[in-house]
């Protein structure tokens, strides 16, 4: 019984060191939000104010826009606020809505996995060839190709962690973190 509870707090553990990572690339990730307001107002100014428009902030904004919505994904999911069909979901008990959530898991697995797959490969070749844009600007664009697949393997964490929460509450009838 004893070893089964420390089994317990050790998986307690890592997912709230999952958790962590979430709740912290998105307290930081947020702030690119501010970064992405200033370039527009920037490039606004510089545009109607000035008539001298940019020839970076387009592409600047596209990415670290690309970097919010990929890196927010786990925090996102953390926070359980993607998409469900709340029509029949959210008149569920915990433990069946457990229950379609390890259920639909595995097409998020595949998911992430593709997207682990064919964003790791796209980022491997941008890196490998230092890829740039190929606009006017011609920023490098392969810092920028490694957030894909580096933001799906922490939705991918977050993931398996709301998987095992889900399988628990499934197999128990519910999760206590204790």
């Amino acid at each position: 019984m004893a070893a089964a509870k420390e089994r317990g707090k050790g998986v307690s553990s890592l997912l709230n060191f999952v958790d962590n990572i979430s709740k912290w690339t998105g307290r930081v990730v947020s702030f690119l939000i501010v970064a992405l307001t200033f370039l527009i107002c920037l490039e606004v100014v510089a545009r109607y104010l000035l008539n001298r428009p940019t020839i970076w902030v387009h592409e600047t904004s596209a990415m670290l826009m690309g970097a919010y919505i990929i890196f927010g994904g786990a925090y996102t999911l953390y926070t359980g606020g993607h998409v469900n069909m709340d029509v029949v979901y959210g008149r569920l008990l915990p433990k069946n809505k457990a229950l379609i959530d390890v259920i639909t898991f595995w097409f998020f697995l595949l998911f992430c996995g593709g997207l682990l797959w064919m964003g790791g490969d796209s980022a491997w070749r941008a890196l490998r060839n230092l890829e740039h844009s190929g606009s006017l600007w011609n920023p490098p664009i392969y810092p920028f190709k490694l957030i894909l697949p580096t933001g799906v393997f922490l939705l991918l964490l977050q993931g398996l962690a709301k998987f095992v929460r889900d399988a628990i509450t499934v197999v128990k009838g519910g999760y206590d973190e204790h």
